[in-house]
């Protein structure tokens, strides 16, 4: 499966971005899924998940009521969109699946997108 996480960009604090990763390859309907960041200098952290039905989500504390994760299982998509950000957010952002839940991910990882918060 590939994994192309797409909608990043340079928005002001306060802003909104919403995120979209594309699956192609397989679908991933049975698969939670997840959004993970890495900030310059720092490790990989978990921002959100999905469980496969969309039912149920989880989110990191730094990001709770602020972001919103969605997936789309007939067309193989899964979103991220952030409300009131920060420029603590700045980040690569990537999505995956979960390996298990709610926060360890498989070990793959597509192309990211970047997001940066300005002050």
């Amino acid at each position: 499966v590939q994994l192309q996480a797409s909608g990043g960009g340079l928005v002001q604090a306060g802003g909104s971005l919403r995120l979209s990763c594309a699956a192609s390859g397989r679908t991933v309907s049975g698969y939670g899924m997840g959004w993970f960041r890495q900030a310059p200098g720092k490790e990989r952290e978990f921002v959100s998940a999905i469980r496969s039905r969309g039912g149920i989500t989880y989110h990191a504390d730094s990001v709770k009521g602020r972001f919103t994760i969605s997936r789309d299982n007939t067309k193989n998509l899964v979103f991220l969109q952030m409300n009131s950000l920060k420029p603590e957010d700045t980040a690569v952002y990537y999505c995956t699946a979960i390996r298990v839940w709610p926060a360890t991910p498989y070990d793959y990882w597509g192309q990211g997108t970047q997001v940066t918060v300005s002050t």
